[in-house]
């Protein structure tokens, strides 16, 4: 009657075994800690960790220990109090060599880490986090796409033999194209043909040996919206680089986005691959004297004085760009021949053919790749923080052209960090406009401790009101159904763990709901063991009868909860993926052990005894 398999036995086992391997990580408390994160010309070396030493001895904070982690120094302290004292001191004094910011250390042990072990992630609810306002600079975008236009004037200029003298924007965002007298009488009229068919949007005007193009009123406003939106998209493929979980990132009005990143403290990290622009441009070297102009500071019209990086040494190259940073396709890092870090272009192809004809008419010339970072920095004055954005312009060491090729080429020159980061940042996009930090707060994890304390002590006192009315109504069937719950919890954390499933204060609401559909599970079989007792069936065919018969309704009722919980989980958005996430993963939990782990309990109890007169329940 009670016959159950023992190839599900060996299943339970296993489903205990491995949610208690990867559930066990979450008993593990993060330290509070300080990372230091060396810049250019610091060092991670044990003259810093001296210093950090001294500095938090001088502050009066013991700390748990400073060492040297991964690609960063981490100073783990025993409390927050202690964090927020060691971070203040270590800030002003480590200088603008090292970036000095909040995190929490994982003390989860190295071999249950290498078993892939690691605690439930998070919300910005339960843990803290960052939370960014950054302002968007439509002006500049609109700018940028004006000086696109103008540079494609040039190039249709010359594609169709039409000499000019100057291409030149208005502070209106038009742009005037003055011809030059040799072009011909005609000149004027072949030119407006020709930009007509490449740009129909725009509207030309021929004035004598001068044509002005204007950009409608609707393409501008349309320009500045979809900048905002690219800016949107770019953040969300910045910010799953970082690996954040649940990440919020939204529009507020006209012109601000709103950036919550859950458990991130190292704001110097999320703010460089969020707010920097990290780019790349393609300038061919202009033939001149670099020192001379860099002393003089008559530079010729045509070319742009520029750093070599390194060696510090003046190099003009052309105002003209052969490719950038947004047209490309894909970035990767990889190394050069002699094992230097460099990385790996893809260009689109419109880019692509511009290189290829370039460096198909100039082999062995001389070609430059300027690196371009904007930083957002904070200073403070008069005791009130003032910020501002400090652009680093660069040129790599000039390289002759050995061959023709297009598309696909390396970048050498760079640091193994910067060729990391500046890959990911051409992998996300490019921004269309630049952006500001107007806004910065860090929730500490205190307050999300405050919430974890109340949910589990909410889903802690759902669990024992319902353990000890089922072991008091329902007897052994009670117990049966509390082991049942246990697990149910147990997978539900376990799974979450395992998957890095994020875990926020409206899913403990879930897990809760959970619970509930487990015990309306238990209390379905439970009843109808009850009633097949009272139709004078024996009792190990009432229990058997009783998981056969209310599997069915158990199936359908969670059913509907599933649909429900995928539907909120597609279409919903933070808080409501929390909870559908958790509701989801406690239903099928919740089947499993209401009508497998509970049968095989009673079948130990119940189904080796050769007489049963009458059953606890």
């Amino acid at each position: 009657m009670l016959e159950f398999p023992r190839w599900k036995y060996f299943l339970i086992l296993a489903v205990i075994a491995i949610g208690v391997l990867y559930a066990l990580p979450n008993a593990y408390q993060k330290d509070p800690a300080v990372q230091i994160t060396a810049n250019r010309d610091g060092a991670l070396d044990d003259a810093l960790r001296n210093k950090v030493q001294a500095q938090l001895a001088q502050a009066g904070v013991t700390a748990k220990s400073v060492a040297v982690e991964g690609n960063s120094m981490m100073v783990r302290l025993p409390n927050l109090e202690a964090q927020s004292k060691a971070n203040n001191a270590l800030r002003t004094s480590l200088g603008e060599n090292y970036t000095v910011a909040l995190n929490l250390a994982s003390t989860v042990p190295n071999w249950l880490a290498r078993l892939g072990g690691k605690p439930m992630v998070l919300g910005l609810d339960l843990q803290g986090g960052v939370h960014f306002v950054l302002q968007v600079d439509q002006k500049a975008a609109l700018e940028k796409r004006v000086d696109a236009y103008a540079e494609d004037i040039r190039v249709t200029l010359r594609d169709n033999r039409i000499a000019y003298q100057s291409v030149e924007r208005r502070p209106d965002n038009s742009i005037v194209a003055t011809l030059s007298p040799s072009a011909g009488a005609d000149a004027a009229d072949r030119a407006r043909v020709a930009l007509a068919k490449t740009q129909p949007t725009l509207s030309y005007d021929v004035s004598g040996n001068r044509v002005t193009v204007t950009i409608p009123q609707q393409e501008l406003a349309q320009i500045a919206g979809s900048a905002l939106e690219q800016n949107i998209t770019t953040l969300r493929n910045r910010v799953n680089e970082l690996g954040v979980a649940e990440p919020i990132i939204q529009r507020q009005g006209e012109d601000r986005i709103v950036v919550q990143l859950p458990g991130v403290q190292d704001t110097a990290e999320a703010k460089r691959l969020i707010g920097a622009t990290a780019t790349l441009e393609f300038r061919s070297v202009v033939d001149g004297d670099a020192q001379d102009a860099q002393r003089t500071g008559r530079v010729p019209p045509d070319a742009k004085l520029y750093t070599v990086r390194g060696s510090g040494q003046p190099v003009l190259l052309n105002k003209r760009v052969l490719a950038s940073g947004d047209q490309m396709v894909n970035a990767s890092v990889s190394t050069d021949q002699n094992g230097m870090p460099a990385v790996s272009i893809t260009l689109n192809n419109a880019a692509g053919q511009r290189m290829f004809d370039f460096t198909s008419a100039n082999v062995g010339k001389l070609m430059s790749v300027v690196y371009i970072e904007r930083i957002p920095t904070v200073t403070m004055v008069d005791g009130q923080e003032v910020r501002s954005v400090k652009v680093k312009e660069e040129a790599l060491a000039p390289t002759r052209i050995a061959g023709v090729f297009g598309k696909n080429f390396q970048t050498t020159g760079l640091e193994k960090s910067e060729a990391e980061n500046l890959a990911k940042l051409l992998r996300a996009g490019s921004l269309a406009a630049p952006m500001d930090f107007v806004e910065e707060r860090i929730i500490g994890p205190s307050l999300g401790a405050e919430n974890v304390e109340r949910g589990i002590t909410a889903v802690l006192y759902a669990f024992v009101f319902t353990l000890a009315f089922f072991t008091i109504y329902y007897r052994m069937f009670g117990v049966i159904t509390s082991v049942a719950l246990l697990l149910n919890l147990l997978i539900v954390v376990a799974v979450m763990s395992m998957f890095g499933a994020t875990m926020t204060l409206p899913g403990f609401a879930g897990l809760a709901l959970s619970v509930g559909l487990s015990v309306d599970a238990n209390v379905l079989i439970n009843e109808r063991i009850r009633e097949e007792l009272r139709h004078g069936v024996p009792p190990k065919a009432s229990i058997a009868a009783g998981y056969e018969k209310a599997g069915g309704t158990i199936l359908d009722a969670n059913l509907t909860g599933l649909i429900v919980g995928v539907a909120l989980y597609a279409f919903g958005t933070g808080p409501l993926k929390g909870f559908a996430l958790t509701m989801i993963i406690g239903i099928f939990a919740s089947m499993f052990t209401a009508i497998t782990v509970s049968r095989a309990l009673a079948q130990l109890i119940y189904g080796y005894r050769k007489k049963i007169k009458s059953v606890a329940i």
